[in-house]
């Protein structure tokens, strides 16, 4: 199984120019996915710098045929002309995706802060690995109160499936939403987490969970142990990042996938956004 996480920044690379064709060029030189993770997509957004205003939902969707696109819009509101804005997450699967979530995040006010609502977007996919539950999310960057409270959400939704897959509910075809669809205990969590890896936020993220829950690890702990984190951000765009590169994109395991994380590689090379993309192989 292999999955990339991208913060694509809509598109938009070091030279200024957004180019959603190169963002997947990139994506498929960096390996055969099976499973794409991108943050920061937007539609209707034609005042963001580079962009067309186009929906990018759909055009990497029509651009990835042969796989499940499933978006998750985070800020939703109106746009030109009648229409809608969406900002937000999408995931796309080539592997059979059962239940799916958007789970919107925690947002307390931070009074003079900056900032947007953010989402965590949930899908269990049945892979050969068996049934394993993928969150792409992308935190709150301006306010430290809001990122922590996302990151105490995230911790309850994967407490929350653990406890669905070791209870699965009755209800057959026949119940129609009342169907049980089943939600896995093994997780894989990405993202852009607007925090260092020596973070309260990382550290608390990491931390032992209540009722048997397999805490969540760092899966470049795992692969690269002993060694510092690559640089996910401003390797390349020095105008908006102009002091050191350092890394916010992360990927967490369950504990119990870890033993399966056989490689973690970010891809130092492209400059198509101003982060990095990541790349875990699990077997």
């Amino acid at each position: 199984m292999r999955l990339i996480t991208w913060n694509i920044q809509w598109g938009r690379g070091a030279d200024g120019r957004v180019d959603l064709d190169r963002i997947v060029a990139h994506a498929r030189r960096l390996a055969d996915f099976d499973v794409l993770c991108m943050q920061e997509v937007s539609a209707a957004y034609p005042e963001l710098p580079g962009c067309d205003g186009s929906d990018q939902f759909q055009g990497l969707a029509e651009r990835l045929p042969g796989y499940t696109a499933l978006s998750g819009v985070a800020t939703d509101t109106p746009g030109p002309d009648g229409g809608r804005r969406a900002f937000g997450n999408l995931l796309l699967s080539r592997f059979a995706v059962l239940q799916v979530f958007r789970h919107l995040l925690p947002w307390p006010a931070d009074a003079g802060v900056r900032g947007m609502q953010r989402i965590a977007l949930e899908a269990t996919l049945d892979t050969p690995l068996g049934l394993v539950r993928v969150t792409t999310t992308h935190l709150e960057y301006y306010s430290r109160l809001q990122r922590a409270a996302q990151v105490e959400r995230l911790r309850e939704l994967h407490q929350e499936a653990v406890g669905h897959a070791a209870s699965p509910r009755p209800g057959d075809a026949s119940e129609g939403p009342f169907c049980f669809v089943p939600r896995a205990a093994a997780s894989i969590l990405v993202g852009d987490f607007n925090c260092r890896p020596e973070s309260a936020e990382v550290s608390r993220l990491l931390a032992a969970m209540e009722g048997g829950t397999p805490p969540y690890q760092d899966a470049w702990a795992l692969t690269h142990p002993a060694q510092p984190h690559a640089p996910t951000t401003g390797l390349y765009d020095k105008k908006q990042w102009p002091g050191p590169p350092f890394a916010c994109n992360f990927i967490f395991v369950s504990a119990d996938l870890a033993p399966r994380v056989q490689a973690l590689h970010v891809d130092a090379s492209s400059d198509a956004s101003d982060h990095q993309p990541l790349l875990i192989e699990l077997a």
